[in-house]
């Protein structure tokens, strides 16, 4: 009878035929998993927010990580040396290839699941072609460049079985669920608006060309995205300067909103019971309707996107807030006829009444760092499951953001669709401004891309 792996290392090793020394972690020793056993980790794209997921995926037992891929010479050989130096630290030493095409690591057999950290313009293209390879996906936020790529990433993960989290990380943070919960409970009685911080969008940009470093494949940096002249804003080589140094171009990001608003845009979805809808309206500050960029639901509920703090001149009072107070970055402000509940990261939660939160058993100030998102997806990788942010509740409240892009773009406000996920009442001419802002859905990809 066949004899499994882990059984013919440990007889032959006590017999003598292997090696004399073999490590605890080659037969699933020591809390590791058996190599035969372990989830095979690629990374595509290891700068800031990369480099970071990579050093947290070594320190589970039941992960291999064997590759990491970056267009970015310095990036990718520095992913390669953090891989195997934390591995020879807990006694496994393994190899960790670096490669400077995706294809090439999505081509190889012993990978079962990547996370794709690069630039937004290479979101949704990375995922459908991983998607095909039959690879399982951990894409960051946000996910897509445009609403049609989300669309189509949605597609490519349910076509080929994929298991796709989403870098949406309060999905799987206490404070953020009991929040939510509390939302959706009634606890807050009928919710009447939604606050959230970081506005602001982006804009087309020209800047001079510089000649490209050594070292970096700027046209597979490029990608699917129109062909711009390297600058070093877009891409300092080597060492990063900041987590997403070129969102401020139109051609690779939205801004605020789309880099760091998706977080708590993906919050008020979750918390309104919206995963699979949407806003029907949104009105950008430029139509002096509104003083923020606003958003309407079906419902009557509205989310506005504040500058720091609440508006003095607001609709809805606010018992108990103090005027002083910041919105929580990638938090949300919710308030209902009964109160208010205020979330945000490092286990921020307040509320007014202060017993909405007492009674539910989550004491305020408790510190819950985004630190479970990466087990969860394992998990559903193991079990064939839907992980908490799925690729199509990511695709929702990214489309929030890019919602939002597309009425400051236009300056004017906007309905929408969010059964068809279309925008609608607009004039049917082709001069008309309808089919404008239905054209933005989606963009063109540079040859030879597409999906």
């Amino acid at each position: 009878m066949p004899v499994a792996r882990r059984q013919f290392l440990a007889r032959t090793a006590a017999l003598g035929v292997a090696p004399l020394v073999v490590p605890a972690s080659a037969l699933g020793a020591e809390g590791t998993a058996p190599p035969s056993s372990r989830i095979g980790l690629g990374f595509i794209g290891v700068g800031a927010m990369g480099s970071g997921h990579l050093r947290c995926c070594t320190a589970y037992p039941d992960v291999q990580i064997v590759a990491a891929c970056d267009v970015d010479r310095w990036r990718r050989e520095r992913a390669e040396a953090t891989a195997e130096d934390a591995y020879a630290t807990q006694g496994r030493p393994a190899r960790c290839d670096a490669h400077n095409d995706l294809r090439e690591l999505l081509a190889r057999s012993d990978i079962d699941a990547v996370v794709i950290a690069t630039g937004d313009r290479w979101h949704g293209l990375a995922t459908v072609l991983a998607a095909q390879a039959g690879k399982d996906i951990y894409c960051e936020k946000p996910i897509s460049l445009t609403i049609a790529e989300a669309q189509a990433m949605v597609a490519a993960v349910r076509r080929y079985a994929r298991v796709c989290q989403i870098g949406l990380q309060q999905r799987s943070t206490p404070e953020f669920i009991r929040a939510c919960q509390l939302v959706r409970a009634g606890a807050l009685g009928t919710i009447r608006i939604v606050y959230v911080n970081m506005a602001g969008t982006c804009d087309d940009v020209s800047l001079p060309a510089e000649p490209v470093p050594e070292g970096l494949d700027w046209d597979l940096w490029l990608g699917p995205a129109p062909w711009r002249p390297y600058n070093r804003r877009f891409h300092p080589y080597g060492q990063w300067h900041g987590v997403v140094p070129w969102h401020f171009c139109r051609d690779f990001g939205g801004g605020n909103l789309t880099s760091n608003t998706v977080h708590a845009f993906d919050v008020v979805q979750w918390g309104l019971g919206m995963d699979a809808s949407g806003p029907v309206e949104i009105i950008p500050p430029e139509t002096g309707r509104a003083p923020l960029l606003t958003y309407r639901y079906a419902s009557g509920v509205l989310c506005q996107v504040v500058h720091d703090r609440l508006p003095r001149q607001r609709e809805f009072r606010l018992d108990g807030w103090d005027e002083a107070t910041p919105v929580q970055n990638f938090g949300a402000v919710f308030v209902g006829d009964a109160g208010w509940v205020h979330v945000g990261r490092e286990g921020y939660l307040r509320s007014q009444p202060e017993d909405i939160v007492r009674q539910h058993h989550l004491p305020p100030g408790d510190a819950h760092p985004v630190n479970n998102h990466h087990q969860d997806w394992f998990n559903c990788i193991r079990a064939r499951r839907r992980p908490a942010c799925d690729v199509a509740v990511g695709a929702r409240s990214t489309t929030v953001s890019h919602l939002g892009c597309i009425a400051h773009w236009l300056a004017r406000p906007l309905r929408w669709d969010p059964a068809r996920e279309e925008f609608v009442g607009e004039p049917s001419t082709s001069l008309g401004p309808g089919p404008e802002a239905n054209r933005l859905r989606s963009r063109p990809m540079r040859q030879p891309w597409q999906i």
